[in-house]
């Protein structure tokens, strides 16, 4: 066995992350309506559309903090 196959183990192991990840905020998003937030942008106009999710950002930026504070202590 050589470096490569500890190298498909970790992307074994971050694929499987990712998609504990997903299914967590999927989740989280039924119940609380992550990306409608007021602060939350959307223009639309002919032909095209742009939302920018200020307030979004803020408030996941905030939890991860809180989080990865929790965590390293």
């Amino acid at each position: 066995m050589g470096d490569w196959s500890i190298f498909g183990r970790i992307l074994v192991f971050i694929g499987v992350g990712l998609v504990i990840l997903g299914a967590l905020i999927w989740g989280v998003s039924r119940v609380f309506p992550i990306g409608r937030l007021p602060g939350d942008f959307l223009f639309q106009r002919e032909g095209f559309t742009i939302y920018i999710p200020i307030a979004t950002s803020i408030l996941l930026s905030l939890i991860l903090t809180l989080l990865l504070n929790l965590i390293r202590r």
